[in-house]
């Protein structure tokens, strides 16, 4: 066998070799990403329906608490700020996306503070059905949000543990799959409000 003959010969055999493990870490890169996607996509409906019931909550209070006019016209503003502020699925890997989304949830975490605060001074608006139907919602909703923030974390992190490995950080390289950033809360978002004291009050 020639020198031409044997480099073929390996060249063939090292293409036999590497196409299904290029194809498996390709899709094995795909399908993770995919599942971080997902679970971001829960992170944001608990946060939208969480937006959603403090506005109710606001609306309930508004009926009872005429004079706190303000403080409404603030929570109708930070809750529509913050509906506004989207991640794209394809800015995961973008630590400003996740900054600004999350600075936009901490803006109306701390207006719903000051309403709360507001609402512990109108006995009325704490014993009507609705709110008490609506606060049980929010309740379990801050839960839920929790627990996504941690499914969307460590999704993340089995992501991006499979993409550093070698050989397969070559192939992730290859194809432009990047590292995807965690959902760090160092402000209000952090520790939601205990809208729960209200009831046991």
């Amino acid at each position: 066998m020639t020198k031409t003959q044997t480099f073929w010969f390996f060249f063939v055999i090292a293409l036999i070799l590497l196409v299904p493990f290029v194809w498996g870490s390709y899709n094995s890169l795909v399908k993770r990403e995919e599942n971080v996607k997902k679970t971001w996509a829960q992170v944001e409906n608990q946060y939208q329906r969480r937006a959603d019931l403090i506005l109710n909550l606001a609306e309930t209070a508004k009926g009872y608490a005429t004079h706190e006019r303000e403080t409404f016209e603030r929570v109708i503003e930070a809750r529509s700020k913050a509906t506004q502020v989207q991640v794209n699925t394809d800015k995961l890997s973008d630590p400003d996306a996740i900054r600004q989304f999350n600075e936009s949830q901490d803006a109306l975490t701390q207006v719903f503070s000051r309403l709360l605060a507001v609402i512990e001074a109108y006995p009325d608006v704490k014993a009507s059905d609705n709110f008490i139907m609506l606060q049980a919602q929010l309740e379990g909703t801050e839960n839920r949000i929790l627990n996504e923030r941690v499914k969307f974390n460590e999704a993340v992190n089995r992501y991006n543990a499979y993409l550093r490995r070698f050989p397969r950080n070559m192939v992730a390289k290859i194809f432009g799959f990047e590292k995807m950033r965690y959902f760090e809360t160092g402000g209000t978002a952090e520790k939601a409000p205990d809208v729960g004291f209200l009831i046991k009050n």
